[in-house]
């Protein structure tokens, strides 16, 4: 026998001690037993040879797999299999807590009705519209049974035209152009006001230098993006900006952001014959001499006598020398003067993008008064398109903008223009911005048109702007497969349209008259959205003819004399033929 300790090893003649030297040897064991918390019974571990906690997931070890009723952690099978089963009754009753909050239930009709007799609190209705966008996202889990998605979208469109103060008109076009979650974001981009920008006018100064001279008078400022050379952001001034010597003297124009883009788009060179047909008040127009460097000839219209003042001052102001101010219906421009190398058209427009600085649109715009402006753009694209030369060398570019998001008001007056004239649609040049629809709803466009960009408050953080870059082919103006009338020669092939119909631009009758019928039509639960344009330049374009009613009757009478002939060669010819 040995002892652990060497004090204690026996001694010869000391037998009477070996029995407390063994005793002493069991409680010394024993205590290293409970000291490191395993049993010398237990095969599969023991203190000096410790496998890796790793070991034992990788084993697959939950607990006590040996068999002597106890876990790792001092507990019994018993209680860790009631300890899951709770864990899993408290998982089954919070899914079922948190499915029975989302889960939409619809007011009943008498709950709708007490709602209109009474005020109901705008937090209250922001809440609820917030859980129909929910509810509408995963329609098929969340929905109340029984209840169709119509029910949820009728009551989401009511919402939103109370607790934003629309007309249900104008809201439920809105609801049409992007997801639901999206639209909340323009509308609440909506209710506050754009941040204020400048246009550096280079042909009086650098921005470089502009920006230092107004940080110097206490104006907090920043580039506005990559995107433009000449723009910068005010967030706030101690001076006011239309007052500074510096705005006096020309050195920078007051001007939105999304402004820049149709100027930038069109990008006129030196020397060029443009045409701005809706010009005033002018920020444009000198944009545009700016990049021409006053070289070349700028001819800046406007339909409205009155805003030709506020064009002509902010000419002179910004020091533009190469431009001519005239009072003309744009629709009536192309027998005024013609063969421009660019044309720029900024439309006249229902303003659903700049919803922040009049507000009134909110509830102001119908359908009729919609349509009734759809038109005006439609005769002026076709006007702005007909002043344009397609023969030039270096353009030949035609750039149509409006500050509406209606798709009416833009896609669908573009894709009108396409059908119409020898055009199509190229790149804008510009890198921002969303691409333009294709196809929505009911509507299917040309193709090309994703070309196009559209602009959004909340998005972009400018006004909600369309922008259209379009290059005139030739002269050519289409006619409908319907309307085409062809002589037959004496070979009895089939000719061309008679050029004299052909190349005749002011000859548009039949074009204005079948505008309206081309209109897309209206869905039943979606009225048909149109455009509006800037209500004082609205009000100053009225819908002109493009010919006289003697010019009608003469092609009328054509078109008979055609007919006939066609008839009687039909009769000549010989049967044998």
């Amino acid at each position: 026998s040995s002892g652990i300790n060497a004090e204690w090893s026996l001694r010869p003649g000391d037998e009477n001690k070996e029995n407390d030297l063994k005793e002493l040897s069991k409680l010394q064991d024993s205590l290293l037993e409970k000291a490191t918390g395993f049993e010398e019974n237990k095969g599969w571990l023991t203190a000096k040879d410790k496998p890796e906690e790793d070991d034992d997931e990788d084993l697959g070890i939950v607990g006590d797999d040996f068999g002597d009723g106890k876990d790792d952690f001092g507990g019994t099978d018993e209680e860790s299999v009631d300890e899951e089963k709770e864990a899993a009754a408290d998982e089954a009753e919070r899914q079922a807590s948190a499915k029975q909050v989302q889960t939409f239930i619809l007011p009943t009709a008498e709950e709708l009705e007490e709602e209109e007799k009474n005020v109901v609190a705008p937090a209250e209705r922001n809440e609820r519209i917030r859980a129909i966008i929910a509810t509408l996202a995963d329609f098929k889990t969340l929905r109340e049974e029984g209840r169709p998605r119509k029910d949820y979208r009728s009551l989401l469109l009511s919402d939103l035209c109370a607790y934003y103060e629309y007309n249900e008109f104008l809201m439920g076009h809105l609801m049409e152009l992007m997801p639901y979650g999206e639209l909340l974001d323009m509308l609440d981009a909506q209710e506050s006001k754009r941040p204020v920008t400048i246009r550096a006018n280079t042909l009086k100064t650098r921005r470089r230098d502009l920006a230092q001279t107004l940080i110097n008078r206490g104006v907090n400022l920043d580039p506005i993006g990559k995107w433009s050379k000449v723009g910068l952001v005010v967030y706030n001034t101690s001076v006011p900006l239309g007052a500074t010597p510096e705005y006096l003297a020309g050195q920078y124009m007051l001007q939105g952001a999304s402004s820049f883009v149709p100027v930038m788009a069109l990008a006129p060179k030196p020397g060029e014959r443009v045409l701005d047909m809706c010009a005033a008040p002018g920020g444009k127009s000198a944009y545009l001499a700016a990049l021409m460097k006053n070289t070349g000839m700028l001819m800046s219209n406007d339909a409205s006598k009155e805003r030709t003042k506020a064009l002509t001052a902010n000419l002179h102001r910004l020091g533009v020398h190469n431009a001519v101010v005239s009072n003309y219906d744009g629709m009536a421009f192309p027998k005024v003067m013609g063969n421009f190398d660019r044309v720029l058209l900024d439309a006249p427009c229902s303003g659903t993008g700049v919803v922040s600085k009049d507000q009134t649109v909110k509830h102001s715009k119908d359908e009729s008064e919609i349509l009734k402006i759809a038109e005006v753009q439609k005769k002026l694209l076709l006007a702005a398109i007909d002043s344009c030369d397609s023969s030039s060398k270096t353009g030949g570019y035609i750039v149509y903008s409006t500050c509406s998001v209606l798709v009416q008001e833009n896609e669908w007056v573009v894709d009108y223009a396409l059908k119409k004239r020898d055009v199509k649609l190229v790149h804008l040049g510009v890198d921002i911005g969303k691409n333009g629809f294709t196809r929505i709803n009911k509507y299917r466009f040309d193709s090309s048109m994703s070309q196009t960009k559209r602009y959004y408050p909340h998005t972009h953080n400018m006004d909600g702007f369309f922008v259209a870059k379009i290059q005139k082919l030739s002269s050519r103006i289409k006619m409908p497969k319907e309307e085409q009338v062809f002589e037959t020669g004496s070979d009895g092939e089939e000719d061309e349209p008679a050029a004299e119909e052909e190349n005749n631009l002011s000859d548009d009758a039949e074009e204005t008259e079948e505008s309206v019928e081309e209109a897309p039509a209206k869905e039943s639960d979606n009225p048909e959205m149109g455009s509006n344009s800037e209500t004082d330049r609205t009000n100053n374009i009225e819908p002109t003819s493009d010919i006289t009613s003697d010019k009608k009757l003469k092609l009328k009478s054509k078109s008979k004399k055609k007919k006939i002939k066609l008839k009687k060669n039909a009769v000549e010819s010989p049967a044998d033929g």
